[in-house]
């Protein structure tokens, strides 16, 4: 059983930084691509950023310069870097896994999500 355990989240200041972190058990993690998810108050859940099995990152043009994913294959963990935070980025940030090594189709395995405010 693959499970997902997001962490970092909670709240700041404009043009303050979090980190957040997702923990994955079951599977093998370095074989799959990850993602990181935002959902904002009455907004459709939106890809933030994403990583390919060998470190190959993606990120939307909103956050890009200002965000940083990353990974540790050894820890079982991916991370997401949050610089010069903005009050719109305030949300519910979702870790997910996609079954392949790159972000193709759709995630099989989501966390349960950690909260992002950022107050201005």
């Amino acid at each position: 059983q693959v499970q997902l355990v997001e962490s970092g989240g909670g709240l700041v200041q404009a043009g303050g930084s979090l980190r957040l972190s997702c923990a994955v058990s079951g599977g093998i993690f370095s074989g799959n691509a990850m993602g990181w998810y935002r959902q904002a108050p009455g907004k459709e859940r939106e890809l933030v950023a994403g990583i390919s099995h060998g470190g190959i990152t993606n990120y939307a043009a909103s956050v890009k310069g200002r965000f940083t994913i990353s990974r540790d294959n050894a820890k079982n963990t991916v991370y997401l870097q949050l610089n010069s935070l903005k009050p719109e980025d305030t949300g519910a940030y979702y870790c997910a896994r996609y079954p392949g090594g790159a972000q193709v189709g759709a995630a099989d395995y989501w966390g349960q999500g950690t909260q992002v405010t950022v107050s201005s």
